[in-house]
């Protein structure tokens, strides 16, 4: 049996775990008929507004993006809208989702490869800010802004130097073309962007500073050049320092079903995460530099611009699955839940979604509650490689049917990046939470279903 990985929660997510609260996990169960996915916009609220409080203690000018991509519910765009923030989408349906939540088309970053004529129209209509990606793709702006008797808007997506062989971002030879068909009046050429695979912040802080003395050099070419983003690319604190060593020291192919074995894993505790990280990043000095990223910024009167998804979606949402059936196996559990693995996407990956899901009896006063039982999870389908949880998980009493399982902290890229409706299964709705109207913090939490089909 594999260490426990206890996810870290937040008063909302375990008001629901224990009665009261949990009466409602399950009468969601029996009215939805199936496993659903709650959310807690109001975890993003407070995550946007810590992004936003790093950049004023820092002293810079900087805007928050949500990238839209880690979650497809309503809810987060409109409270994004509600906020002011600027929303990251890479489609049509993204941007047409984004500007019916309320937000507005010069709040939009478009972003994404070889991005389609009907979407870069659509984007200049709105005057959204385009990350430009190839050559072609900024010729096909500039004849869609001459054509529409607009001016488009663009940053310049530069190619990492530490992924030479990225599809994405222009090399350093693209670059200059594309500063020299910059010089027109159907484009506004605002700055640059570029994305990290990871999270290292030297290193994002050093591609930061090289971003703003491009930004000089773009403007003694008399462009506006005002501003970079650095993207998304903040981590997530999912569990302790301590079980996450544990984890690491102890874990062996027999802790998995079928001595499941896995290449890496996200690094589920991150001792800097979130807006935390936005801020080392903005004390860091780069290399060769005297001052740091905040002072950089500052001096060149450039804005900074950041993407997050998972980040502002910390703790802003979970993942409930009803037990319907368990088998066992020597020494340990094979539970099988009503849902799939494709609402938990980091299996896409190749990987495994690691911190312990929450079990929540169905309340029979005949349990025996002496444990902790070994368990992998299983997901409703006919595959093999179907498994929720692979590793054989610690449950503090043994699963029945009807019990409820609640992978925490789901919102970010989880839930529906992978989605299918496979089987016919249909897919998890989302419900979203919200407090009493009431103020009382005993009061019954508020449900609705998001607007999003």
């Amino acid at each position: 049996m594999s260490t426990a990985l206890p996810p870290h929660t937040t008063e909302e997510s375990r008001a629901l775990l224990t009665p009261p609260g949990s009466a409602l996990l399950h009468e969601l169960r029996h009215g939805l008929g199936g496993p659903y996915h709650l959310l807690f916009p109001q975890r993003f609220d407070a995550n946007a507004a810590a992004f936003r409080q790093a950049f004023a203690e820092a002293g810079v000018d900087g805007r928050v993006y949500y990238a839209k991509k880690a979650n497809k519910a309503a809810v987060f765009a409109e409270r994004a809208a509600v906020a002011g923030l600027g929303v990251d989408v890479a489609s049509h349906g993204e941007l047409r989702e984004a500007l019916a939540a309320g937000v507005r088309g010069s709040d939009l970053i478009v972003t994404g490869p070889a991005k389609d004529d009907h979407l870069l129209r659509v984007a200049v209509l709105h005057g959204a800010l385009v990350a430009v990606d190839a050559l072609d793709e900024l010729d096909r702006v500039l004849a869609l802004a001459g054509e529409l008797g607009r001016t488009a808007r663009t940053l310049l997506r530069r190619l990492s130097p530490g992924q030479p062989h990225s599809r994405f971002g222009l090399d350093d030879g693209e670059m200059e073309s594309a500063l020299r068909r910059c010089r027109t009046e159907q484009v506004v050429m605002a700055g640059f962007s570029f994305h990290l695979a990871g999270y290292d912040i030297r290193e994002r802080a050093d591609l930061a500073a090289e971003s703003v003395r491009l930004c000089t050099r773009a403007r003694a070419l008399g462009l506006r050049a005002d501003r970079v983003s650095v993207g998304g690319g903040f981590a997530v604190d999912y569990v302790d320092a301590q079980d996450w060593r544990r984890f690491h020291e102890s874990t062996r192919p027999e802790h998995f079903h079928q001595h499941k074995a896995f290449s890496g894993y996200y690094p589920y505790h991150s001792p800097v995460a979130g807006a935390g990280a936005l801020a080392a990043l903005l004390s860091t000095t780069p290399a060769g530099e005297r001052s740091s990223v905040a002072d950089l910024v500052r001096a060149a009167g450039v804005t900074l611009l950041v993407e997050p998804g998972r980040a502002l979606l910390d703790q802003a949402g979970c993942t409930v699955m009803r037990v319907q059936g368990v088998k066992e196996r020597d020494a340990y559990d094979i539970v099988t839940v009503d849902g799939s693995s494709l609402s938990l996407s980091e299996q896409w990956f190749g990987s495994e979604f690691l911190p312990d899901p929450v079990l929540v009896p169905a309340g029979r006063a005949d349990r025996d509650d002496a444990g902790p039982y070994p368990a992998c999870v299983g997901a409703a389908t006919c595959l093999e490689s179907d498994m929720l949880s692979w590793r054989k998980l610690p449950l503090p009493v043994r699963p029945a049917v009807g019990d409820l399982l609640v992978y925490h902290n789901t919102a970010g890229y989880q839930m529906d990046s992978n989605e299918s409706a496979f089987h016919e299964l249909p897919l998890p709705p989302k419900v979203v939470i919200e407090p009493s109207p009431h103020g009382s913090a005993s009061a019954r939490p508020r449900w609705r279903l998001d607007r999003h089909p």
